[in-house]
């Protein structure tokens, strides 16, 4: 459950513990002190003790080894949406997931590593003529947190109207567990739900994947594909126009998050350089300065409107990390 961050004093860690990681990653893919904002959708957020990027599935199970038993907190950042990183940064590793590597088969099977950019991909798979992966086009998300979340798309077109889930294309994953161990699971193991999976409930961390595709009229996918960016793009501002991290607020059945925000009046409204979205109320973007303080400023501002007005607690939706 993603509550607001409650203020803390966070202490230095020692010297020591975090030199055993930098000699242990040393190289050009480690930095000290690099601000984390331009790893991010939201354009928000302070440096990292320890900048690791991992090129591949055996890097990013390394640098996780690596800080696990020096004992060092660690996150695992990805495209960088649905999260808020704080201004003043990330204590300990922060491990950027940049392992991309993929291959297709002759049957449908694609490989790939959880780095990997579903935008990326998506255009690979529709050119080769394998179908799937072309309904979640728009959607800023790695391979990695496409199955850490079961992405999902309801879909605008007629003969499609219904919630699509990448889990009814998974295959199996590649995995390191929290109990250090590598190995490769099913779809049981994963225990799809909406918004929900293993990864939720254990410190399991997703090195690559496998999807099951079908071959299809590569024309019909480009439709597809245009259909629903073109509906994407009319509802939702990402980041043709400011940067964002994507809702804000976790779906409210039958009522809309975005929905209570709106008749709230606060379209538009903003503290500082975060503000409400005109396009989309359950969306704040980045109009250039934007800080973290400004946006959890925001999120309690919307909070408070909507359970004074009409009763409901809005849940923040996004991830919160590093020192607040």
């Amino acid at each position: 459950m993603s509550k607001l961050p409650v203020p803390s004093s966070a202490t230095a860690l020692p010297a020591h513990t975090l030199e055993r990681v930098a000699a242990a990653l040393a190289g050009n893919s480690l930095t000290r002190g690099e601000p984390l904002a331009p790893y991010t959708t939201f354009k928000i957020g302070g440096p990292a003790d320890l900048l690791y990027t991992a090129d591949s599935a055996d890097a990013l199970a390394h640098a996780i080894l690596t800080a696990r038993e020096a004992e060092v907190p660690y996150f695992v950042l990805g495209l960088g949406a649905n999260v808020l990183i704080a201004d003043k940064g990330v204590r300990g590793l922060v491990i950027r997931n940049a392992a991309s590597h993929f291959s297709f088969s002759d049957d449908g099977q694609l490989w790939v590593e959880s780095g990997a950019v579903m935008a990326k991909i998506i255009p690979e798979a529709v050119r080769r003529g394998w179908s799937g992966l072309e309904h979640y086009v728009g959607i800023p998300s790695t391979v990695g947190g496409a199955i850490w979340q079961n992405l999902h798309f309801l879909s605008p077109a007629p003969e499609r109207e219904r919630t699509m889930f990448i889990a009814e294309v998974f295959e199996s994953a590649e995995l390191l567990t929290e109990e250090n161990e590598r190995k490769t699971v099913d779809r049981d193991y994963m225990r799809f739900g909406y918004d929900d999976t293993i990864f939720h409930h254990r410190r399991d961390f997703a090195l690559a994947a496998t999807f099951r595709l079908e071959r299809k009229d590569p024309a019909v996918m480009q439709r597809i594909m245009q259909e629903n960016l073109s509906w994407r793009g009319a509802r939702h501002p990402w980041l043709e126009w400011h940067p964002s991290a994507g809702s804000i607020f976790k779906k409210i059945e039958g009522v809309g998050a975005g929905r209570l925000v709106d008749q709230c009046g606060l379209k538009g409204f903003h503290i500082g350089d975060a503000q409400i979205s005109f396009m989309h109320a359950n969306m704040m973007v980045n109009l250039g300065r934007a800080t973290s303080a400004d946006v959890i400023g925001l999120i309690r501002h919307a909070q408070g409107a909507v359970k004074d007005k009409f009763g409901h607690e809005l849940e923040p939706e996004i991830n919160f990390v590093g020192d607040f």
